[in-house]
């Protein structure tokens, strides 16, 4: 699912909602900075919700009209309209599934996620990566399966860079541990790296051993997404070849209440590290 004008970008939302309180400030209605600019009030409506790309004319004219005279302020919003027409990098790689999760995914400044069935993307080896691209999608193309391989390991740049370093903290059910995935030796390389991960600092990995039973995660994985300067989440729930963003304030706090009751209920960070070493001996044996 690409990014296109019915799945807005982080940057093109942060300028829609300064758009809109910038108007409300005014004094306008949508319906009267229509009129005034000769525009349609769905155009107006569509930038302030970052469904539409704005144009650095339309910040110009949109500042002028609500009396903006800051040039500081008019130059922020200029360049987030430009930032936010910019494409992804994953873009060059073709048409790449959950390309709306990739543009949350690079502004976010911190995640939590719960993975019930396979070790969370970020933190997949090589090998591993390609064996799950491999068998979970049917009959891929080889140039299919390289692409998203090297999308899934560039997006991995993210946990490794000091100056924009992503914070995360993963639930994982015991069973992403005990499937194997590709071979014993793959999944015991795997296990090693997820190991050594979860003493990173900025890395937080907890394990949901199968004796705590049913749980709020049953229904499947999910992440819930924080970003820099704002005080703004966004829940994702990744689907087969698509997903579904919520971002409503209700939604965010059922799945924040979610996460951290799979927190509560996992083994310690610690905890989780011996039953990890103890996958890495099994797979082993």
């Amino acid at each position: 699912m690409a990014a296109n004008n019915n799945n807005p970008t982080v940057t093109g939302r942060r300028l829609g909602t300064e758009l809109r309180r910038l108007r409300k400030d005014s004094g306008l209605t949508g319906t009267q900075v229509a009129a005034r600019l000769l525009i349609s009030q769905a155009k107006v409506s569509h930038m302030e919700t970052g469904r539409r790309a704005v144009s650095p004319r339309d910040v110009r004219d949109l500042c002028r009209l609500y009396g903006v005279a800051d040039r500081h302020v008019v130059d922020k919003l200029t360049a987030l309209a430009r930032e936010s027409s910019r494409q992804g990098w994953w873009q060059a790689y073709g048409d790449i599934p959950h390309s709306v999760y990739l543009d949350l995914e690079a502004a976010a400044a911190s995640i939590r996620a719960y993975g019930p069935m396979v070790i969370p993307g970020l933190l997949q080896t090589p090998a591993y990566a390609a064996s799950v691209i491999e068998e979970s999608i049917p009959l891929p193309t080889v140039d299919q399966a390289t692409a998203q391989l090297r999308v899934r390991l560039r997006r991995q740049y993210r946990i490794y860079d000091p100056a924009h370093r992503l914070h995360l903290r993963v639930v994982l059910d015991e069973s992403a541990l005990r499937r194997v995935v590709g071979s014993r030796e793959i999944m015991r390389e795997q296990l090693d790296h997820l190991h050594a991960l979860s003493t990173e600092p900025h890395i937080t990995v907890q394990v949901l051993p199968h004796s705590a039973g049913a749980h709020p995660g049953v229904s499947g994985q999910f992440s819930v997404l924080e970003f820099p300067d704002s005080r703004e989440a966004v829940v994702y729930l990744k689907r087969f070849s698509s997903g579904l963003r919520l971002d409503k304030p209700s939604d965010v706090q059922q799945y924040s209440v979610t996460h951290a009751h799979l927190r509560a209920r996992a083994l310690t960070p610690e905890h989780s590290r011996h039953l990890i070493a103890d996958a890495i001996k099994v797979s082993a044996s």
